[in-house]
């Protein structure tokens, strides 16, 4: 299930947001939680499973939702949840495109049909 971050996730949120190639400086990743945390227009939401797996990002505008930030627990990929977290947030902001940034197009251009990532899919 997505959920809002909460500042009590906060190294768990750092710990995900750690994978994503342009978050490796300790720095640029407290500077991106700050946003985070800090900007109404930048949204963070985490995947719940039994434990905190996954993690959405996005820059929000009055038409788009800008996907920013993508990033799975490594032993969780290949699970969909990638997938699952792009529908949900599109299900959650249905009033909004929901489209990548430059950092996160390749995981988009990665689901086998443009329409799974926004159709019921069922997890693997």
């Amino acid at each position: 299930m997505l959920i809002r971050y909460k500042k009590a996730f906060e190294k768990i949120a750092m710990g995900l947001l750690s994978f994503m190639p342009n978050e490796k400086d300790l720095k640029k990743l407290q500077q991106t939680m700050k946003q985070y945390e800090t900007e109404d227009n930048w949204q963070l939401f985490l995947w719940k499973e039994e434990d905190i797996v996954g993690l959405i990002g996005a820059f929000k505008t009055d038409s788009t939702l800008e996907v920013q930030h993508i990033s799975v627990n490594p032993s969780h990929r290949h699970e969909g949840i990638g997938k699952s977290m792009v529908k949900h947030l599109r299900e959650m902001h249905s009033e909004l495109e929901v489209k990548p940034n430059s950092d996160t197009a390749s995981f988009f251009e990665k689901c086998d049909e443009p329409e799974l990532c926004s159709e019921n899919r069922e997890e693997q």
